[in-house]
């Protein structure tokens, strides 16, 4: 995550000085993602997986694992430690938590897609 924020100019040299203050707060973020990144990245790819498959119930699955991994510190931290950024554990536990009211309400997405108007197109 350093040589992204270093690649758009939002290094950290500026915040020994305390003229970026604000940068620093929204690059936090940034931070907390490129901790453990690869656990990361394979939770959230299969979270993004599973929802485009519409599987719900395994993105809910995966998203509770990340709720458990990140509370463990094992995933957005550059240590092992227990409910070090408890605020990400409870966001995957929140989508854990809404993906499988997804499954036990199926009402909610439900899409019924219309014809196009003006009859076929396809029809020469």
């Amino acid at each position: 995550m350093d040589g992204a924020l270093g690649a758009a100019g939002n290094d950290r040299s500026g915040y020994r000085h305390g003229k970026a203050r604000r940068r620093r707060r929204a690059n936090r973020g940034l931070e907390l993602l490129g901790g453990g990144s690869i656990l990361t990245g394979l939770v959230l790819g299969a979270i993004g997986a599973f929802v485009i498959e519409r599987k719900f119930t395994e993105a809910s699955a995966f998203a509770a694992a990340g709720a458990v991994l990140t509370f463990l510190r094992f995933m957005h931290g550059e240590s092992i430690g227990v409910a070090v950024t408890p605020t990400v554990a409870v966001a995957y536990a929140i989508v854990a938590g809404f993906l499988y009211a997804l499954v036990r309400y199926p009402e909610f997405i439900s899409v019924e897609i219309a014809p196009p108007e003006g009859g076929d197109r396809t029809s020469g």
